[in-house]
């Protein structure tokens, strides 16, 4: 992930007093797993309840930030480290993928044409779940493969994972619905593409192995960090 974003930089000047005080990344990244799982929990609860989707919101923008604080402090501190990294790595993935599985539950008393949608949103949350740590884990395979090298990449600032910062405000204009149903789509598609990707990467580099000289292959190693 390109570290030149808007978000990034925000984060970046955030943590910088916070460098020589004690406060560590995996304080920020276990801070992000405590207020994504609250966040998760309101919306789980659903519109019928008072407050659930305002402080919802408000907590799931909070820990989509805390994402890139601790990044960042793990950066301009110098405290990167693999396990860090692979902590970073796990919350991240399991608080965004719980995330679609909360609005799924959340969501089951919604109707659609005058019918109750009841398990289907959960069925629905559970897929785009599923499919959104199918897209994860594909994507490191990815990386670990080709260091340097990017799955995605953003432009003008900004990110495809900054997105996730819409989600807030989906919960509090009450445009859940649409967005698990968009995610389902855009999830499964993402999984088809990486997927694709991923096996011609290994082919091509099975190729290289093997004596064939195949362009494109070659990248640099680098160190794994947040």
């Amino acid at each position: 992930m390109s570290n030149d974003t808007w978000t990034h930089a925000m984060a970046r000047g955030v943590v910088r007093p916070m460098i020589g005080t004690g406060v560590t990344p995996n304080h920020l990244t276990t801070l992000r797993l405590l207020t994504g799982i609250a966040a998760c929990a309101a919306l789980a609860a659903g519109p019928n309840v008072h407050g659930a989707m305002l402080w919802g919101g408000l907590l799931w923008v909070l820990s989509a930030f805390l994402d890139r604080m601790d990044g960042e402090l793990a950066r301009v501190g110098n405290m990167m480290s693999p396990g860090g990294h692979r902590y970073d790595y796990m919350v991240d993935n399991g608080v965004n993928c719980l995330f679609f599985l909360a609005i799924g539950v959340g969501l089951r008393h919604a109707t659609l044409l005058g019918h109750q949608l009841g398990l289907w949103t959960i069925l629905m949350g559970v897929a785009a779940s599923a499919a959104l740590m199918l897209c994860n884990w594909m994507s490191e395979r990815y990386e670990q493969r080709l260091p340097g090298e990017r799955t995605w990449s953003g432009a003008c600032g900004f990110h495809p994972d900054d997105a996730l910062y819409l989600l807030g405000p989906a919960a509090w204009l009450g445009w859940l619905l649409p967005i698990l149903v968009a995610s389902d789509a855009a999830t499964s598609v993402m999984a088809l593409v990486i997927l694709v990707r991923l096996r011609l990467l290994i082919r091509r580099q099975d190729s290289v192995r093997d004596g064939v000289r195949v362009p494109g292959t070659a990248a640099s190693a680098s160190a794994a960090t947040r």
